[in-house]
């Protein structure tokens, strides 16, 4: 499950060791999570991590199969969890250590910056392959977080980038080797957490509200 630690006025919240995915119980505990970070009203910024192979794989679709019952209510979870990412009032970071696919890339691309291990690991979006459409939520997001190019390719073509790549196509701000992945995650949070406050919310809210329109539903 999900921890979260904290160096100096940066935070640290560990998605977790296994695939990670976006199982209701998982969501909740990010949540609560991003409760303590909220509590707080010092300078600080947030690094969302992970340990092992994935960063994170998606949506849990074996919880999903047998719940099929509670689709709309998860995927109302999921797409508040994004928004959320998506306008918290501090600089974000992921430090993407392994494969980020499906619903965990689009958890990548709320942050403000991201981090990625150059030679191991994709960025994906495979929903053109398994078969499960894009909600408008998700859409939004994706359009409004890379160049139309990529987009188009990374959705319709279900395309896995590599690190290199995908820093070359502008999916991520950094591509480093394993051992720099965290520290200059870090690094980049520390830089920003001067800027976390009300000022940051309302410009996040502004620069990205048809997207967090599309993710709450209106």
């Amino acid at each position: 499950m999900p921890t979260l630690d904290r160096h100096d006025d940066v935070y640290l919240l560990d998605l977790g060791t296994d695939e990670n995915r976006l199982h209701p119980d998982w969501l909740a505990e990010v949540g609560a999570l991003l409760d303590e970070v909220g509590k707080s009203d010092e300078p600080r910024a947030l690094v969302t991590k992970a340990t092992g192979k994935f960063w994170s794989n998606g949506l849990d679709l074996e919880w999903l199969s047998a719940h099929s019952d509670e689709y709309a209510a998860y995927l109302t979870s999921v797409h508040a969890l994004l928004a959320r990412y998506l306008s918290l009032p501090i600089v974000t970071v992921a430090a993407i250590q392994g494969h980020a696919f499906a619903a965990g890339a689009m958890l990548t691309l709320c942050h403000d910056l991201r981090v990625m291990r150059a030679d191991r690991g994709f960025w994906c979006l495979p929903e053109a392959d398994i078969g499960i459409p894009f909600t408008a939520g998700m859409s939004a997001l994706i359009q409004a977080r890379l160049t139309p190019q990529t987009a188009h390719e990374a959705m319709v073509t279900a395309r896995r980038f590599g690190g290199q790549e995908a820093y070359a196509r502008q999916i991520v701000d950094h591509a480093v080797s394993e051992a720099e992945v965290l520290d200059t995650a870090v690094a980049l949070a520390h830089a920003n957490a001067g800027k976390a406050g009300p000022t940051l919310e309302t410009i996040k809210g502004r620069l990205y509200a048809p997207v967090l329109a599309a993710l709450r539903g209106a």
